[in-house]
This record gives structure tokens, C-alpha cells and sequence, in this order.
């Protein structure tokens, strides 16, 4: 089976802090880290080919510096690493990236993918599925669990609102991994060795360029835009109100709201 995962690398964001004069992330010494959930469906696609045999390659769609995380895949254990990167891409929305990744794809064949539910950096939950939609595979989101898997089908548990799914899906498919599907394994000392003599390849614009919606990538063909980003206020620490009956402290709640002119 050929597994593919897609990953993004993505500012720590116990770290980020915005720029209170632009709204952007301040990303300038911040450091990058793959996100949790794509290193859980790294962890899981590992764990399938142990099971059935067969490759793990690993996707990222970003600048040169994506490198970094691709190589710490490798490290844990994936078997191939393909960077997709040009300025072309530059500035993409979900549905420009999920294109430009939709592309790649194709180019690189593909048996199972699985991708992380959303990016921590921008929370969309968008692009996994957007890629089976242009890909035209079948797709299970928030997979918690791979029951049974061949090369055929597998089977997965969805988590849901208020209980979860058992799905039978037939490959090709893609999954969207959310952290409870798998605990990542940690890099080992001969696995970042090999990492670092192996070739990552590079597809750009010119290698995708047929697959593509050309007017529908970048910054130009993306149909969304962040206008600005920023930090909530903190809230003052309030009122308590102790050792009061109800009525009390429904007079009390009332009083506060004609103070502040609320009623």
C-alpha cells in the first residue's frame, strides 16, 4: 500500500504573539514544529505499514525552510519526503492549497492519504477534505480509530458530536487524523542520520503547472484573505457574589446591569 501524508509546518503557537500594530503573527524567532495533527497520521500510516507492507511518503506544501520538518518524518520513519514549493504558491488560501497539494498528488500516486483535521495556525479544517473533492476519493473526517485495514478498504471509527461512526470505505480514500487515532513515536538517533542523507524532492510550479487551475493559486487566485489577525482582551476579574439568597442576588445582578447601563 502507498500511504501519503500531508503535513504543514507550522509556528509553535505556545510561542506566537501578534504585532498590535499590523495584526500579524510575529513570527521572527518562533520556532516551527509539525503539526499535532499530521504527526498523528504520520504515527498512523507508519503503524498500517508495519501491518500490510508497503511505503509511507511524506507531502509538505511551503518555502524552502519546510525542509526541517520533512527531514524530522523522515527521522520517525517515513521512507520518502517531497517538498512542494514555489513563489507561485505564495500566499494560498485552503482552496488554492488544497489545488496545488490535489496536483502533487496525482503526480505522486497514491493508494491511502491521510492528512491532520486542521492546521493549528489557521484552525480551518478545510483543506484534507478540500483534496478529496478535487481528487474525487471517497473521505472520513475526524477518524479516531483504524479498525481494520487492506488494500482494499479500511475500516475507521469517526468520532461525532455525541458518539462516533463506523466507516467502511473503499481505497483510494483520504482520512483526516485527529490525536486520538495515534501517539506520535519519537525520532530515533539512527533514524535523523539516515534523514539527513537522504534527497528530498522538490516539485514546483513547472512540474504541476498541468494539473493546476492556474488563475486559482497564490495569493492572487485565492478567494479568501486573513484581513487581521489578533489576541483577545483580557477580561477584568469581575464581581463575586458570596453568601447571598436568590432574590438577593438577583437584585444585586440587576443593579450592576442600570449601573452599566446594560438595562
Amino acid at each position: 500500500m502507498k500511504i501519503v501524508v500531508c503535513i504543514k509546518q507550522v509556528p509553535d503557537t505556545v510561542e506566537v504573539k501578534i504585532d498590535p500594530k499590523t495584526g500579524t503573527l510575529i513570527r521572527d524567532g518562533v520556532p516551527s514544529i509539525i503539526n499535532h495533527d499530521d504527526k498523528t497520521g504520520i504515527e498512523a500510516a507508519l503503524t498500517l505499514r508495519e501491518q500490510l507492507g508497503g511505503t509511507v511518503t511524506v507531502v509538505s506544501m511551503g518555502p524552502p525552510q519546510a525542509d526541517v520538518a520533512l527531514r524530522e518524518a523522515l527521522a520517525m520513519g517515513c521512507d520518502e519526503a517531497i517538498l512542494v514549493s514555489g513563489r507561485e504558491f505564495g500566499g494560498s488560501d485552503t482552496y488554492a492549497t488544497s489545488g496545488i497539494l490535489a496536483a502533487a498528488l496525482k503526480k505522486i500516486g497514491y493508494d491511502l492519504i491521510i492528512t491532520g483535521r486542521q492546521a493549528i495556525d489557521g484552525d480551518t479544517a478545510q483543506v484534507g477534505p478540500q483534496i478529496a473533492e478535487k481528487l474525487h476519493v471517497p473521505q472520513v473526517s475526524y477518524v479516531e480509530e483504524v479498525k481494520e485495514a487492506t488494500e482494499d478498504y479500511v475500516v475507521v471509527k469517526r468520532q461525532f458530536e455525541d458518539g462516533y461512526h463506523i466507516i467502511k470505505i473503499k481505497t483510494p480514500c483520504l482520512l483526516t487524523a485527529i490525536a486520538e487515532l495515534a501517539t506520535p513515536r519519537y525520532m530515533t538517533v539512527r533514524g535523523i542520520v539516515e534523514a539527513y542523507e537522504k534527497e528530498i524532492k522538490i516539485l514546483g510550479f513547472e512540474d504541476l503547472k498541468d494539473g493546476l487551475e492556474l488563475d486559482m493559486i497564490g495569493l492572487k487566485g485565492s478567494p479568501t484573505n486573513v484581513y487581521q489577525s489578533f489576541t483577545k482582551e483580557v477580561k477584568g476579574a469581575g464581581t463575586i457574589l458570596k453568601d447571598l439568597s436568590a432574590d438577593e442576588a438577583v437584585k444585586a445582578i440587576v443593579a450592576k446591569l442600570e449601573e452599566k447601563f446594560i438595562i
